[in-house]
């Protein structure tokens, strides 16, 4: 019996081991995130909680390209329009957006969130580009230099050329500098076509020092900054740079020990936009990133991230943009038309004028 019921048992098995498999009923899975291509400049960061919340929100993954400086961006971004390497481009500046949307690269779309964004932000009537954050283009100073040679800060971009700031000044150049640029159209708005070069060759002569880019100058040319090599207490830089200053100094500073001349008429305003590219196959998932561009939660991100001030009005400003970040008072403006026909003109004008 007992043999009987061993075999019983065995054949069971070789039974139940030919059955066929039955698959556990499959566990449903969620759909891969799309990718949406954001084409930046190298200056472009946001948090990555921040980044994340909408990629959850939209089952998204955003793959940002980071393409040079804007006018290297825009100049990539105009190559390859007619097969566009992304859906989004964020960081085209007042200083080349002519040239933007005379290359037709954006599919214009009018967010809600405008009605938040101060009018004067507003370049583009046709909403082919949306303004998303702002800063200032001014001179910084050393605080230390100018009190321990009791010299009065310069009022006015004219005080420039007075013998009393003879060697002090440092600047970019236009042609490779977005800072340089941005000051030099500066320059035409305040002297205008017919004298800006005037200016410019009295600077020159009262011993103004070139250098290529924001970096060398403000770190290799400057005295005023806590991690400046320079000897040169004024330098072409941006009216947040003095809260920038605190904040990375990781606790080491108190107050800043440069200051900002945001009098009038002395700093001039860019304004970063963002737009859909023409061609993408995203469509809409690029209008929900020009929202959230425009939303809260990026907006209050900006300035701790970019240095620069948020669009949307209202916005709170983190503690330390209060206490030491400043705007200009009257920033110069000159029409995105003119700077569009004229810029290269200028450039080659400033060049042949300030470096032969």
């Amino acid at each position: 019996m007992r043999r009987w019921m061993l075999l019983m048992m065995l054949i069971g098995l070789v039974l139940t081991a030919c059955a066929p498999h039955r698959a556990a009923p499959a566990t449903p899975t969620a759909p891969s995130p799309t990718v949406l291509r954001v084409m930046t400049h190298d200056s472009f960061s946001v948090s990555e909680e921040v980044i994340a919340r909408f990629e959850r929100e939209h089952n998204v993954k955003v793959q940002f390209l980071q393409a040079g400086d804007a006018g290297t961006m825009l100049s990539q971004a105009i190559l390859s329009r007619d097969n566009p390497q992304a859906d989004v481009l964020f960081g085209v500046d007042n200083t080349f957006l002519g040239r933007a949307l005379e290359a037709d690269l954006f599919i214009p779309y009018h967010p809600a969130a405008l009605d938040r964004i101060p009018a004067e932000l507003q370049l583009d009537p046709e909403d082919r580009v949306v303004p998303v954050d702002y800063g200032d283009v001014c001179l910084n100073y050393d605080k230390r230099y100018f009190a321990e040679h009791d010299l009065p800060l310069p009022e006015d971009l004219a005080d420039l050329t007075r013998p009393i700031y003879r060697g002090l000044l440092v600047v970019e150049n236009p042609a490779t500098s977005s800072p340089g640029l941005a000051f030099l159209i500066a320059t035409v708005g305040r002297f205008g076509e017919e004298g800006y070069l005037a200016f410019w060759e009295q600077l020159a002569a009262n011993d103004v020092r070139v250098v290529d880019g924001w970096e060398t100058a403000y770190y290799g040319e400057f005295s005023g900054g806590a991690y400046s090599e320079g000897e040169r207490p004024l330098v072409v830089s941006y009216a947040t740079s003095p809260a920038a200053e605190v904040y990375f100094s990781e606790g080491a500073l108190d107050e800043p020990p440069t200051g900002a001349i945001v009098a009038p008429q002395t700093c001039f305003r860019q304004i970063e936009f963002a737009g859909i590219l023409r061609g993408t196959k995203e469509e809409a998932l690029a209008r929900a990133f020009i929202d959230f561009l425009l939303d809260e939660p990026f907006q209050r991100d900006i300035p701790l991230q970019m240095w620069v001030y948020p669009a949307r009005e209202g916005t709170p400003l983190p503690q330390l943009f209060i206490d030491f970040a400043l705007q200009a008072e009257e920033p110069i403006t000159v029409p995105a038309e003119q700077i569009d026909a004229r810029r290269e003109t200028w450039i080659r004008d400033w060049t042949e004028a300030v470096l032969h």
